[in-house]
């Protein structure tokens, strides 16, 4: 009997970083503001590990339109919220200039258990990611598609770069959230596995020690969801612009569906050595769209704009199935555009011609971010 299609719904989580809108300073988010998120947004909106951030959730999308709904719906209610304490959201992975050393993760046993077993590396946690879940009921078929799904995060992740400046320096990384994140244990690509079963039992092997409380606290740049029948992409930075976040989940949902039409043909992508996909995750990281990736079948390296126009090809009718086609195409804009970093990057370069100030310049640069969370509410 042939298998049945799984429904690839999709779900997007992001996280904010909140910032005073006089200074640009990172600040932490009084009660009143959660409070009154949670009453408009319910469980789509929590706190995160440090004061100064917030985290959303959509609901359970069966279409990138869906979800665009949602999505603003979230981000305007927290930006509305957020301006009504003088406070604005920015959807970065590092805040330009703000000092992590200076933050406070929230007093609730769950972040002050965190703090005690993570000790001086979790402290520096002042990141934001997106997450994207893709629904695959079929336990075994989530590890053959997360198998193969391996290959294509380094290009989701170049799409992606949003967190170019830390401390107040250029880091010269696109992605330098990657490198503050894989400080933490269990966290980079996933391991290859031959079953759901193999993964429970190497969970187990952790669990049954007390090592870890439960699968949530694997942070694998894909993973098997813990509390839903998806897999979970987390290579992303998060996109100070709602529409290159939806044209990364529509990538991520199409891509998922393209390998199980391989898989239902007993056909499927080739898998490489994560040794070698690491390299990848890593120019991924440090140039983002500029420098292009290794095609590894061809042997060379290919320019980013030419693996983009590769990739849209081989999910042409996954896109047209789900109604994406114009998200999708989105990638080649950023490929020739450049991504956030870059953006971000020539924001600050004119500024800073223009005041001479780094300060001033690292200050517009938040302001830039702001501007564009709000574009597309």
């Amino acid at each position: 009997m042939a298998e049945p299609q799984p429904d690839f719904t999709i779900g997007i989580e992001e996280e904010y970083l909140l910032v005073d809108t006089e200074t640009m300073a990172l600040t932490e988010a009084p009660e009143a503001l959660m409070d009154a998120c949670r009453t408009k947004l319910q469980d789509q909106v929590s706190p995160e590990f440090l004061n100064c951030q917030i985290e959303i959730g959509t609901k359970v999308c069966r279409t990138i339109s869906e979800a665009r709904d949602d999505l603003r719906h979230l981000r305007t209610c927290v930006a509305r919220e957020a301006g009504k304490f003088g406070l604005a959201p920015i959807a970065a992975s590092c805040h330009p200039f703000s000092n992590w050393r200076e933050q406070k993760h929230r007093d609730k046993d769950r972040y002050n258990d965190l703090s005690a077993d993570l000790a001086g590396v979790v402290r520096r946690m002042l990141i934001c990611g997106m997450h994207v879940h893709v629904a695959v009921g079929a336990p075994d078929r989530r590890i053959d598609i997360m198998n193969q799904l391996s290959y294509f995060l380094p290009h989701l992740l170049a799409l992606s770069c949003s967190s170019p400046f830390w401390q107040g320096y250029d880091t010269g990384l696109d992605s330098y959230r990657l490198t503050v994140f894989d400080n933490l244990p269990r966290t980079g690509l996933p391991p290859r596995m031959s079953s759901f079963g193999e993964y429970e039992r190497a969970v187990s092997a952790l669990t049954d020690l007390g090592v870890i409380e439960d699968a949530s606290k694997i942070w694998w740049d894909l993973r098997p969801s813990s509390k839903y029948p998806t897999i979970e992409s987390r290579i992303c930075d998060v996109q100070p612009r709602m529409e290159d976040a939806l044209t990364l989940a529509a990538l991520t949902q199409a891509l998922s569906r393209m390998l199980w039409r391989l898989s239902v043909k007993n056909q499927r992508w080739r898998i490489y050595e994560t040794f070698l996909i690491s390299e990848n995750r890593w120019r991924a990281q440090r140039y983002g769209v500029r420098e292009g990736l290794i095609d590894f079948g061809q042997g060379d390296i290919i320019p980013f704009d030419a693996l983009a126009g590769e990739m849209l090809e081989l999910i042409a009718e996954d896109a047209v199935h789900f109604g994406s086609a114009a998200e999708v195409s989105r990638a080649r804009e950023i490929a020739a555009n450049g991504t956030s970093a870059d953006r971000q990057r020539r924001v600050y370069r004119k500024a800073l011609d223009k005041e001479g100030d780094s300060d001033a310049a690292l200050r517009a640069v938040v302001a830039h971010l702001i501007d564009e969370f709000h574009a597309d509410l």
